[in-house]
């Protein structure tokens, strides 16, 4: 059954609801995240490997942590042809595009004679990339965070993934991490993962920062350790938004409202137009597409439009706009007329995709833009992943005897109103020393 709304109907629980999404409290996992974070932290590997027997394959050792050379061997070996032709054409847009993020490397400007003000630019000193696994196998996540590491030139790249049954990385993962020109792959998922990464182990490096969605207990992991380094921007359930017009193929839409919806049960799935007739053809439509799929993605769609999704029907196309910049999601699709207009309007999402013929599959794989993007309303305030996410910019000054004159005063004067008088001692008896 697909959830059917009136936005100018919908009560405040209603309206809450919808704009909520699925976003797990994960604090109830915070006790279970902060022992087997105390428990990796004393006991390093070992903790490690125990948890991987309990969560992810039974007969773990801690001679599986790294993928071996061997590994990646065999992995490429065991992939079709296409498959990895298919990566190695995401990577070169997915390449491309991120080369055209990079900012100089270092500028100044003069703020007025003699004074010279600019920034250096330089990457972080370490990075690793969280890889999930899940239900699938995600080589594109693989791609989308390593690619902009590499380009952004991390000296140190790593990446954690976690194991599947028999204790290996996914083949077609590993392929892609190499295609990267990344090795150093420790085959770790979950808290404890998080949790090494953010102490170091025996086997493990600490690193700078950790990038990547993940599971409600990879999430819990990295709130606790927020802090102790950086955890990257947040990435929760996978959500959409596809918006329209009177003009869309009703047909498109509707393919389009099942992509984000078949992630999960947890996922947001919304089709947002101001034209009831094409949210009724739409209704009309999907049940045939969904039947379709395979019995498990039916359950995770059908759940999302009947919950935390469905068809949202708005007064006005300015209505519609209105409603997805509060809302703020991770995917946006345009299908109206013109959607270059339309894009003018709208300020809040992860990524805006525009027109009938560049839907999110090929985003989220292979147009080259980033599919690592903010969720839960948080593009309100927080962007896709980048090459800035790997980047850190240090400000760079420097003052001539002019400039150092021109600005003295102005010095003295702040540091004595704010009540700092170590600063006004080093301008005033800088000066004197200078004889100025």
């Amino acid at each position: 059954m697909v959830q059917f709304l009136e936005l100018a109907s919908l009560t405040g629980d209603q309206r809450a609801k919808v704009m909520r999404r699925a976003e797990k409290d994960i604090r109830d996992l915070f006790p279970l995240a902060q022992q087997v974070i105390d428990d990796v932290r004393t006991r390093g590997d070992a903790a490690v490997v125990e948890y991987a027997r309990q969560f992810d394959a039974k007969e773990f050792t801690a001679g599986m942590l790294r993928a071996t050379k061997e590994d990646f061997a065999a992995a490429r070996k065991s992939l079709p042809a296409d498959l990895i032709a298919a990566i190695e054409h995401a990577h070169r847009n997915i390449e491309k595009f991120h080369e055209e993020q990079m900012p100089e490397q270092m500028w100044f400007t003069q703020v007025q004679p003699g004074i010279m003000a600019g920034e250096k630019v330089t990457p972080v000193a370490s990075a690793a990339l969280y890889v999930p696994r899940g239900k699938g196998a995600f080589p594109s996540v693989m791609l989308m965070l390593a690619t902009p590491a590499r380009v952004a030139g991390v000296p140190k790249v790593v990446v954690v993934t976690p194991p599947t049954p028999e204790g290996k990385a996914d083949a077609a993962s590993l392929v892609a991490a190499e295609i990267c020109g990344i090795d150093e792959v420790y085959v770790v998922g979950g808290m404890q993962a998080i949790a090494a990464l953010a102490y170091g182990t025996e086997s493990i490096p600490k690193v700078a920062k950790v990038i990547g969605p993940g599971s409600s207990y990879v999430s819990a992991a990295k709130r606790l350790l927020y802090g102790v380094f950086d955890v990257g921007l947040p990435a929760g359930p996978s959500e959409s938004i596809i918006l329209t017009d009177e003009h869309v193929d009703p047909r498109l839409a509707a393919l389009d409202l099942l992509v984000e919806a078949e992630h999960g049960p947890d996922s947001a799935a919304l089709l947002v137009t101001h034209s009831r007739t094409v949210a009724e053809e739409v209704a009309r439509i999907l049940p045939a597409y969904i039947a379709e799929l395979p019995d498990w993605r039916q359950r995770f769609v059908n759940n999302v439009l009947d919950n935390y999704g469905g068809i949202l029907v708005t007064n006005s196309l300015d209505e519609s706009v209105a409603f997805i910049n509060e809302y703020a999601p991770e995917h946006l699709e345009v299908l109206t007329n013109d959607p270059f207009v339309t894009l003018q309007k709208l300020d809040n999402a992860g990524e805006i995709l525009l027109g009938s013929y560049t839907p999110i599959p090929t985003a989220n794989y292979c147009l080259g833009l980033n599919a690592i993007l903010p969720t839960g309303g948080f593009a309100r305030s927080f962007s896709s992943v980048s090459v800035n996410d790997f980047l850190k910019r240090t400000g760079v000054g420097y003052l001539s005897r002019e400039g150092y004159i021109a600005l003295k005063d102005t010095t003295t004067t702040l540091a004595d109103y704010e009540g700092f008088p170590a600063h006004a001692m080093a301008i005033r008896k800088r000066s004197e020393i200078f004889g100025l």
